[in-house]
């Protein structure tokens, strides 16, 4: 089938057409078996997310594989990796093919399972990741997110076995120790709240020792949800200043709500804003937003964290952490980084797209938009504004930060290896 894309923008500059035809954009346009009028809209790769949690098995009350790939292609996104910490722990061979398994079955979105680093993110022995790394699913990514691997024994072990299979170790940043019982973030807000406080430096100090452990064993190391400016000085220390074995890279992804949001919005006790890390004062918010377009932190990562009604209708003390993301991520970019300037939408392709697909090792995604490249492709009207209603996002769970907001941007189509997942806004049916 041949597709005529007519009068789109590519990263937003000049209107020219693109022409998909087996998968792949093309040069010759004549004869189309459709035509799409794309006028006043950007064209962007296919978003890569490299931290979503998908929830199955075991939570799909909240969110399944089948919801959570439908937002994420109504988010514009063509690939994600599904975060270990489901029921059973993504810990095995069987458990990581299942998800790759229902993934495929869905087709909306390349679903990447995500390996845990250690047996039922106990932080005690290492999991199955040689096997993992062998299975169908081809698992190239281990993490332990939701809790920190703060063994540095077993984090050193787990990058040295990462290295040995050509795999990412992905560190969710926290001594335990130092966040025992925390709410919120440390400082004046959560003080005035009585709310225990999360401390900077409990990300700050893993994010130190684990560039050190990934530079000694030469393996590739990426911090999950980056969220203070401190943070940000250890990744650039680090890659000035650390002697490294040959392989050693360094990669760091932000979140939206962490480039938007701030620590206020604790004070009116709302269990919705309560996420980890914690939202920052103002200066991290900032500080994160100019080292996105620095290039200091590579990516953005949704770290779509769906929950069930009961998870986050409750005090905030027993709250379970944790925002929906997908739909909302791109608006909320070109709010904080094309509005403010700070990024364009090639920009905007760089952080969404093409480091993500780097850093996980995808070769067909994040590729320029160009012929003979694959077509994964969102297609945005940057001129839109809608209303965010928890209650019509594709999502099983209804947790967004932004409810009743409006927020600029909507995702029109989105295209997977040259297959419509979603037209005009809405998600379109397999048989195309």
């Amino acid at each position: 089938m041949k597709t005529l894309i007519r009068n789109v923008r590519p990263y937003g500059e000049d209107a020219t057409d693109l022409v998909v035809e087996d998968g792949l954009l093309v040069r010759d346009g004549t004869d189309p078996d459709e035509t799409v009028d794309a006028d006043g809209l950007v064209a962007l790769p296919g978003l890569v997310d490299l931290h979503t949690h998908l929830r199955e098995p075991g939570g799909e009350e909240a969110e399944t594989v089948a919801t959570g790939s439908a937002a994420a292609a109504l988010g514009g996104y063509t690939a994600v990796f599904a975060m270990p910490n489901t029921n059973p722990t993504q810990d095995s061979p069987v458990v990581v093919e299942h998800v790759w398994r229902r993934g495929r079955e869905v087709g909306l979105v390349d679903v990447h399972p995500v390996g845990a680093v250690t047996v039922g993110l106990g932080g005690e022995k290492l999991a199955e990741m040689g096997m993992m790394a062998a299975s169908p699913a081809a698992v190239r990514m281990f993490s332990d997110d939701g809790r920190c691997v703060n063994d540095p024994l077993i984090m050193r072990r787990a990058l040295e076995y990462a290295r040995s299979l050509d795999a990412l170790v992905a560190q969710h940043a926290e001594d335990h120790r130092l966040t025992v019982g925390a709410q919120a973030h440390e400082g004046p807000v959560a003080a005035r709240l009585g709310l225990t406080g999360w401390p900077a430096t409990a990300e700050e100090s893993i994010v130190a020792r684990d560039a050190m452990l990934a530079a000694a064993a030469g393996a590739r190391l990426h911090v999950c949800h980056l969220s203070t400016a401190g943070s940000v000085g250890v990744l650039r220390w680090a890659r000035e200043t650390l002697d490294a074995r040959p392989g050693f890279a360094l990669s760091a992804e932000v979140t939206p709500h962490h480039l938007l949001l701030t620590d206020t919005a604790a004070e009116g006790y709302d269990p919705v804003h309560k996420v980890n890390p914690p939202l920052r004062p103002e200066a991290d918010t900032l500080a994160l937003r100019r080292a996105l377009a620095d290039g200091e932190i590579d990516c953005v990562a949704t770290d779509h964290a769906p929950h069930a009604v009961e998870a986050k209708d409750c005090e905030w003390s027993v709250a379970r952490p944790g925002m929906l993301g997908l739909q909302t991520a791109l608006p909320v970019v070109a709010l904080t980084m094309v509005r403010t300037g700070l990024l364009d939408w090639r920009g905007v392709a760089r952080v969404t797209s093409e480091a993500p697909a780097r850093i996980a090792g995808l070769p067909d995604q994040g590729r320029p938009l160009a012929v003979g490249e694959p077509a994964n492709l969102t297609l945005v009207d940057p001129e839109a504004t809608w209303t965010v209603r928890g209650a019509e996002l594709a999502s099983i769970a209804e947790n967004t930060p932004y409810e009743g907001t409006d927020l600029p941007l909507s995702v029109v189509h989105t295209m997977l290896r040259g297959r419509w997942t979603v037209r005009d806004g809405k998600v379109a049916p397999r048989e195309q």
